[in-house]
């Protein structure tokens, strides 16, 4: 496939904890444009919403950025990492949440979390602090012991934030993260989520759930078919459609398209 690259600039490296894509491009079976010339940064110490109807590409842009799609062509940067060039380095600092959480369902909660412990190499002694911590904010102590096919779905997306930050990443990449959670448990992530941007981390979240993005976000990303429509603050965005809440925004832009 040829890419074409409008306003190309050469990416320096720098010493931020940061997610940089630069004109990505994504193509399924030569015809399906899924994911078309995006470009996003997120900075140290934000929290960005990725926003937009499904089939938009938000998903195809996740699983690009943390590997798990190569991309047609474009750059993908984590941390400074090219996720190209050095895809290890680049998925040690990333904790990914996907979008479903039916995996390793065979395994007993604990024993998911030292799987995933182990890979990441984290020490005994921080990972069963680790565990204690989110098995408190997640009310997972009861369950640790059981198989996980036994938990409810909003029990499995519990482990599944559980495990993806045992490892104490500086980048979150979290796709639907609050689906399926009860409110104590997604109030304690949104809480989470503040926290360890307030830290001067980044964190990049797609959600359908258009209040949380106007009350948790610095920044919005919102794509359809592939295309960026709008990247900026909430402030900038209302400044643009006045009068309106970010649904309606929402609504408007997208109907367009």
């Amino acid at each position: 496939m040829i890419c074409e690259f409008p306003n190309f600039n050469i990416i320096t490296r720098k010493d931020d904890n940061m997610i940089r894509i630069e004109n990505v491009t994504k193509t399924y079976n030569s015809t399906v444009r899924a994911v078309d010339n995006l470009n996003l940064t997120v900075n140290d110490g934000e929290i960005v919403g990725f926003i937009g109807p499904n089939g938009a590409g938000k998903t195809t842009t996740l699983k690009m950025m943390t590997g798990i799609l190569k991309p047609d062509c474009g750059t993908i940067l984590i941390n400074d990492y090219d996720m190209q060039k050095e895809p290890l380095k680049a998925k040690q600092v990333i904790g990914y949440i996907a979008d479903s959480p039916d995996m390793f369902l065979r395994l007993k909660g604990i024993e998911f979390m030292n799987l995933i412990s182990d890979i990441y190499k984290v020490p005994t002694d921080v990972r069963k602090e680790r565990i204690k911590t989110f098995a408190t904010r997640f009310d997972l102590a009861d369950v640790l012991d059981k198989p996980m096919q036994s938990y409810s779905h909003g029990m499995r997306q519990k482990m599944m934030v559980a495990a993806a930050l045992v490892h104490d990443p500086d980048v979150w990449i979290l796709d639907e993260p609050l689906t399926g959670l009860d409110p104590k448990s997604a109030y304690a992530l949104k809480q989470m989520m503040r926290e360890h941007a307030d830290a001067g981390n980044s964190v990049l979240f797609s959600t359908h759930v258009l209040e949380v993005a106007e009350k948790l976000c610095d920044k919005v990303i919102i794509i359809n078919h592939g295309q960026s429509l709008f990247y900026g603050t909430l402030d900038e965005l209302t400044a643009k459609y006045p009068d309106m809440d970010l649904e309606k925004i929402f609504l408007e832009m997208t109907a367009h398209e």
